[in-house]
């Protein structure tokens, strides 16, 4: 089987720019990781135009400006603004918390191009509970007024779990009623924060099938009216996720710090070796980094993976899931019903969605580094 080159490596579409660690929030499925990377760490503004024109160069399209809260940020007009000089397509990704009118009106200006803004629940009080930050939901509200009214395009995201499934037609309701051009439904996959808070955030296989059912049958009622993007667990799937497009395939994701990374995740895999952006350029390390090249293509697969004929569709699913599940990133994603331990993940997902929903281990930024 043939093994990536430079040659044979196709070029990255989009960029997930994680300026900051630091948020309001305390989700208790955020992605970041649980040892969060302090400000005393992050690039300048100087290093992060540096990265931002290395990937226009690359031939990225689009950045994702996200966190953490990348309105944390003082320099995030600035970043916006080089970004779009360098010809880069940019979302902001936010909370909405710490976002003023006076803000959204100077990344107007500065050329800012879509804005996705998380909200937590459609009910208020279960939503500030979620976000671990009372007023949340109502801020939300009145951020997302000001996004309209500054006419960028809007897209809320919202992540379900068993606290908020049961309401996932009425976030798609309360999209359309903010005037969202698009909704992403995305059940809480679980690394980062939500891997510890697993038992408290999985919902039944009932509860899933009947919250994908009704958002399909809104996919058909508001056809042309909002675009539904809906993620499925993938505790209670058929086949893996091809994650990130496949890894190392479409996506760079760089952290606070500097390191490029293949996903949010992909830390958690023991081993790796990350390059980070003040030693090598962007280029250097999508085509030569030691990390992007170990689950590149399909010459790595292990059976089934290595003869299925899906194998470049989903291409064996996710490293850092196999890893979570079965300690070992290189088997089959236990999500796919091929995989020999597909039903290890089935009776976590069995206990877990049945047993008490207890406490959240909320996400929090500590002190000593913030």
């Amino acid at each position: 089987m043939e093994i990536p080159t430079p040659s044979t490596i196709g070029l990255p579409i989009g960029l997930l720019a994680e300026l900051t660690h630091r948020c309001p929030l305390a989700c208790p499925y955020c992605s970041n990781p649980v040892a969060l990377e302090g400000r005393n760490t992050e690039l300048s503004t100087e290093g992060w135009k540096r990265v931002f024109s290395e990937a226009a160069k690359l031939g990225i399209l689009q950045v994702h400006l996200s966190g953490g809260e990348p309105a944390a940020r003082r320099d995030i007009v600035e970043l916006v603004q080089h970004c779009a000089s360098v010809g880069l397509y940019t979302n902001l990704i936010t909370s909405g918390i710490g976002v003023t009118e006076k803000l959204i009106s100077e990344l107007a200006e500065a050329g800012l191009d879509h804005i996705q803004l998380s909200i937590q629940d459609s009910d208020a009080e279960s939503a500030d509970k979620i976000a671990g930050y009372k007023g949340a939901f109502a801020k939300k509200q009145i951020v997302a007024g000001w996004i309209k009214a500054a006419e960028f395009p809007l897209t809320v995201n919202a992540v379900m779990h068993r606290a908020n499934i049961a309401r996932s037609a009425a976030m798609v309701e309360l999209a359309i009623e903010l005037g969202a051009s698009r909704v992403e439904i995305a059940h809480t996959q679980y690394y980062g924060w939500a891997l510890p808070n697993r038992a408290a955030l999985m919902p039944s296989r009932t509860e899933t099938e009947t919250a994908v059912a009704e958002i399909d049958a809104l996919r058909k009622r508001h056809h042309g009216e909002i675009v539904i993007d809906l993620v499925i667990p993938d505790y209670h799937a058929t086949y893996p996720k091809a994650c990130m497009g496949g890894w190392a395939k479409q996506f760079i994701n760089v952290t606070p710090s500097g390191k490029v990374i293949p996903c949010h995740a992909s830390e958690t895999i023991p081993g790796l070796e990350f390059w980070n952006v003040t030693e090598h350029t962007l280029s250097d390390i999508w085509y030569s980094s030691p990390a992007f090249n170990a689950y590149r293509g399909i010459a790595w697969m292990p059976e089934p993976c290595r003869s299925c004929d899906r194998r470049e569709i989903d291409f064996g699913g996710c490293r850092c899931q196999a890893f979570a599940i079965l300690g070992d990133a290189n088997a089959t994603d236990p999500a796919c019903h091929r995989s020999p331990h597909h039903v290890l993940m089935t009776d976590i997902a069995e206990v877990d969605s049945n047993g008490a929903i207890g406490d959240y281990l909320y996400r929090k930024f500590p002190a000593n580094v913030a």
